[in-house]
């Protein structure tokens, strides 16, 4: 099925699910945020120009690619826009697990997303807009859905902004609080999700799982793409072993759950944009994974190797 009929699909949402959207977003950023502490800056004093160059990689250079990537496939403007949005992301604790369990750096990649984190505030909305408008079928899809630059940006920092700044706080001040309560306002923001998009879905089941297959082969080269620009800026910025695995999920892996309420509440929940995002938060678990296994397998390989060569 042609995957340009995406564009025309809208998720029809409950009524008042508008009204619930917003509590999502704030519930979700709210539960990242009471697990980003001051400390987890620290690097930025010890090691500025490479954690810079990471964080701009990450920030500014997988948007970057991935407009390059959109003007090479030229996919319908529905799917342009959620490649977008979910470039935009700042990074997500799954990112952290996976580098734990990559014998990657820890303190770099938990520095990374919470960088990544406090800075979605206004760097989100604001890269969404820019550069929706740098690519001439997505910026004119928005204006079809009637979305204003100005007041997108000024709703979306201010739901974004006021939680993580409280969640900050209470982590640093109530450690043991924030702890408590992180998973139950993870789980709420996620369970309200899923049944939004669950129930938005099925008026249009047909189409989606039509064209499922056509937009995972994009979402799969699109998280490929991020994970070959990470590590390659992670090598140009002259990071070892560890540090490079770090970087490259902090780039390859994305909180795609920010970018479907962003999508389905400030975007009337455009077809295209919300499969490719949906299927990215499913695809990059899974790619994820498979690049921890190769990462295990190179250190097995270095470990054989050192042994027969040791006297």
């Amino acid at each position: 099925m042609d995957l340009a009929a995406l564009d025309a699909v809208q998720i029809e949402l409950a009524p008042g699910a508008q009204l619930i959207m917003p509590v999502i977003l704030m519930a979700v950023m709210f539960g990242v945020a009471l697990d980003v502490h001051l400390k987890d800056f620290a690097l930025l004093k010890s090691r500025p120009v490479r954690f810079i160059g990471a964080a701009a990689a990450q920030i500014i250079g997988l948007p970057l690619v991935t407009l390059g990537l959109i003007m090479v496939l030229a996919p319908p403007p529905s799917i342009a826009l959620g490649m977008i949005v979910v470039a935009c992301c700042p990074g997500g604790n799954v990112s952290n697990f996976l580098t734990h369990l990559a014998k990657g750096d820890i303190a770099l990649s938990v520095s990374l997303t919470a960088t990544s984190s406090l800075a979605a505030a206004l760097l989100t909305p604001v890269s969404i807009v820019f550069w929706t408008s740098l690519y001439g079928p997505a910026d004119a899809l928005v204006d079809t859905i009637d979305v204003s630059p100005v007041p997108f940006v000024v709703q979306t920092t201010l739901l974004l902004a006021l939680p993580l700044i409280s969640g900050m706080v209470i982590a640093h001040h109530y450690p043991r609080t924030a702890r408590r309560l992180r998973p139950i306002f993870l789980m709420v923001g996620l369970l309200g999700l899923a049944v939004l998009i669950i129930g938005g879905v099925g008026s249009n089941w047909a189409l989606f799982t039509a064209t499922a297959g056509s937009v995972l082969v994009i979402a799969m080269i699109h998280n490929a793409v991020a994970f070959v620009f990470g590590a390659a800026s992670a090598r140009a910025l002259g990071f070892e072993t560890a540090g490079r695995r770090s970087v490259t999920f902090e780039v390859g892996i994305q909180n795609t759950g920010l970018g479907l309420v962003i999508l389905l509440g400030q975007f009337e929940g455009v077809g295209g944009a919300a499969a490719i995002t949906a299927l990215w938060a499913v695809w990059h678990l899974f790619s994820g994974g498979l690049l921890v296994g190769f990462y295990r397998g190179l250190d097995w390989v270095r470990i054989q190797k050192s042994a027969r060569t040791a006297p």
